[in-house]
């Protein structure tokens, strides 16, 4: 089979592990069906939890997935911030932790459209460079800001120098950057949800089944829907058939 063939078409759901890179997974998948691969955003190495990928000419209906909501649970230092903002980067500031009190106003002006700079250890470009590769070289530039929506961000458990927070947020939301303007980095971070697609439906990276393309796009709202034309739609669900794949 070529190695961009159309088929099979479908969407995996990954429960991604801590270590692996998104593009990793991605070119597992690949290797797997030997089919074009995409995905609908990538999770940081140290990361765990939901990854949407797709197989064959499901690749087209990437726009319908990218944009979905996303769901979070990290857990956040508050006494010490990091070069990334997560336990890979390079120790900074160590700080006394926020007061309950404190910590309660500073999770009240993140929630809602909020402004936060995009953190350096990100795919963003710079210059046409990638921002992790300047951060990589030493290189310190002023990240822009982004704004983001803040659904919802509820304290799980505090335990005075650490706390462990939900997150319903918007596309393109940094948790890293949230967890930087309370003074702190995230220490762990699991994905919990995309859009519909919960991380309990998930499978492990070699054993994720494609859900047929009829299926996915069934359980999507129609905004998102309407990032597709309907044409090009139409046309990955005839390349697909009437019956969805195995990624294994």
């Amino acid at each position: 089979m070529p190695p961009r063939a159309l088929k099979p078409v479908g969407v995996a759901l990954v429960d991604k592990p801590a270590g692996p890179s998104s593009f990793a997974l991605v070119a597992a998948l690949r290797r797997q069906t030997g089919a074009r691969t995409g995905h609908a955003g990538t999770l940081d190495p140290f990361a765990t939890g939901m990854l949407v990928l797709l197989s064959g000419a499901a690749t087209r209906l990437a726009p319908c997935f990218v944009g979905l909501d996303k769901r979070y649970v990290t857990d956040v230092d508050l006494t010490r911030t990091t070069s990334t903002g997560d336990p890979e980067g390079d120790p900074l500031e160590s700080h006394p932790a926020p007061a309950s009190g404190e910590l309660d106003e500073l999770l009240a002006r993140l929630r809602g459209e909020i402004e936060l700079p995009i953190p350096a250890a990100s795919a963003v470009k710079i210059g046409g460079e990638r921002a992790y590769r300047l951060a990589r070289q030493g290189i310190v530039v002023e990240m822009p800001l982004r704004r983001s929506k803040v659904h919802a961000l509820d304290v799980i458990a505090y335990t005075g120098d650490s706390v462990r927070l939900s997150l319903h947020v918007g596309s393109g939301t940094y948790v890293r950057a949230i967890a930087v303007a309370l003074g702190g980095h995230c220490t762990t971070l699991r994905r919990t949800a995309v859009g519909p697609f919960t991380v309990e439906e998930a499978g492990p990276p070699d054993a994720a089944a494609l859900l047929p393309a009829a299926d996915a796009l069934s359980r999507l709202p129609a905004d998102a829907l309407g990032r597709v034309p309907e044409s090009v739609r139409a046309g990955v669900l005839a390349l697909a058939g009437p019956v969805g794949g195995e990624a294994a």
